[in-house]
């Protein structure tokens, strides 16, 4: 190679460094793939990524992933055998630094009525069971009246409330966020007047159905020209949702504060270190680290000596947060997740995002072609494929009434393989695809059930007075950033 070549061969790798033949990658400047330059609207104006970061939404605490081993830590005294312990891989993601309480609830239920008063079911089914509280020998009266509205509980948990019901408040979050971030861009103004059809939602305005009032500063094109805010542009966050199960058991556990490297040096049997439930720390040496009951009629110690503090729920914000800085991921309440139960997930689902519960949905069109909505404003889906119940049940090992589980030609629905029968003197089941876990142990629970390993399950329509929820969202591009 002669001094001339070696000499251009240097200036171009210069102009490259320098960045003269642009960033490259998506990163502004020109294309790595095409040359062509983005941003430029003589070549069509396509606008490059630009090194997008997310945001964390409000209430929410960052969670890096990895793995770990899901499931039982302790002795399965219940003998369930519904928790075997399994290593598996999270990915990043973020979740609620407390649980939902009275307040962000009661939030969500004014809205409902303020921007639905010509529809008050929907107001009616949002809200909370408050005759959980009642027993049929205890003096339980107050709570029903004043647990949920009373100032004095608005720090509390909500409860009373079914998992449709906690599920459609993360949806309902998800919109209200996302609503205040274009508002707080000036790309929409308040509209404190929708209502019916014409209500906010994420999905109905990237859809361009949201009649709302555009703001000052729209969002543009490279010709300067205003344009619809798109899912590409970044702008939106990802949906608040229940977090999967294993999202909540890995996050509960934060393992994080206990590894050198990638050397687990202590497994956790609680959400803190060691396996005792008071503090051992100095200025707290003594204290619960959670709500529970500690024996038979022991709800919170005696006077002058509260040994929790805690005679039904504490505030959501109580005791010593885990190494994540989440609050009350043991006691307090039972918390929802969104896992269909199974005893036997553990050896179905996936080693990367475990999760049992997945139903894949499309929007719905009408004759012309365009997107339906609901009188909610909401868009209707209808459901392609439904996996809650796949590879599910061995009829061998099933109770069978009447013909052979293996001779039915639908096996994707769970009557075919626990039956459901109300007559007496045969056999039935609560587990359905509509059984959902609940994590976590609660004021009514005993300490087996603060093991973020233990689970439970009910139905999704009912509801408990130690049972809420806490709500997590996707994590998207790197797990921790690059």
């Amino acid at each position: 190679m002669n001094i001339r070549s070696i000499l251009l061969f240097g200036l171009a790798a210069l102009m490259v460094g320098c960045g003269l033949f642009g960033k490259g990658k998506g990163g502004g400047g020109s294309s790595h793939a095409t040359g062509w330059e983005f941003g430029d609207p003589k070549n069509g104006g396509f606008q490059a990524d630009n090194g997008y970061s997310q945001q964390t939404g409000p209430g929410l605490v960052f969670i890096q992933g990895g793995t770990f081993t899901m499931g039982r830590v302790e002795q399965d005294v219940m003998y369930d055998w519904n928790n075997t312990a399994r290593r598996v891989t999270v990915a990043s993601f973020y979740m609620d630094e407390t649980e939902v309480s009275n307040l962000d609830y009661r939030e969500y239920l004014y809205w409902l009525r303020r921007v639905y008063p010509a529809n008050p079911e929907k107001y009616r089914t949002a809200l909370p069971d408050t005759l959980v509280w009642r027993e049929e020998l205890a003096y339980n009266e107050p709570y029903i009246t004043n647990y949920l509205r009373y100032p004095a509980y608005g720090n509390y948990p909500v409860v009373g409330v079914s998992w449709k019901q906690a599920d459609a408040y993360s949806k309902w979050r998800s919109d209200r966020v996302n609503e205040k971030i274009l508002i707080d861009k000036g790309i929409i103004t308040v509209d404190n007047t929708q209502s019916g059809q014409n209500v906010f939602t994420t999905e109905s305005f990237l859809a361009g159905l949201y009649q709302g009032t555009e703001g000052k500063k729209p969002v543009k094109d490279a010709a300067g020209t205003a344009r619809k805010v798109r899912w590409e542009d970044g702008l939106l966050l990802p949906n608040y949702r229940l977090p999967t199960e294993a999202e909540w058991e890995y996050a509960a556990l934060g393992l994080v504060g206990n590894t050198e490297d990638e050397l687990l040096t202590d497994r956790k049997m609680y959400p803190w270190k060691g396996t005792y439930l008071r503090d051992d720390a100095k200025k707290t040496k003594g204290r619960m680290l959670a709500n529970f009951t500690r024996g038979r009629g022991d709800l919170m110690g005696m006077a002058g000596a509260l040994n929790d503090n805690a005679d039904i729920t504490a505030p959501v914000t109580s005791y010593e947060p885990n190494d994540y800085g989440l609050y009350c991921m043991a006691g307090n309440v039972n918390e929802w997740v969104s896992d269909v139960y199974r005893p036997l997930s553990s050896n179905d689902v996936a080693e990367f995002q475990p999760f049992r519960g997945n139903t894949f949905t499309k929007y719905k069109t009408g004759p012309d072609g365009k997107l339906i909505r609901n009188e909610f404003g909401e868009l209707v889906k209808d459901t392609i494929a439904d996996y809650r119940n796949f590879d599910d049940g061995d009829y061998r090992t099933q109770v069978i009434e009447g013909e052979d589980w293996n001779a039915v030609k639908d096996k994707s629905k769970t009557k075919s393989m626990y039956i459901q029968s109300t007559k007496e003197g045969q056999f039935s089941s609560i587990i359905s695809d509509n059984a959902r876990i609940y994590k976590g142990g609660s004021w009514k629970d005993r300490p087996y059930w603060l093991s973020p390993g233990a689970r439970r399950y009910k139905p999704e329509t009912e509801s408990a007075s130690d049972l809420g929820f806490r709500c997590a969202m996707t994590r998207v591009g790197s797990p921790d950033g690059f």
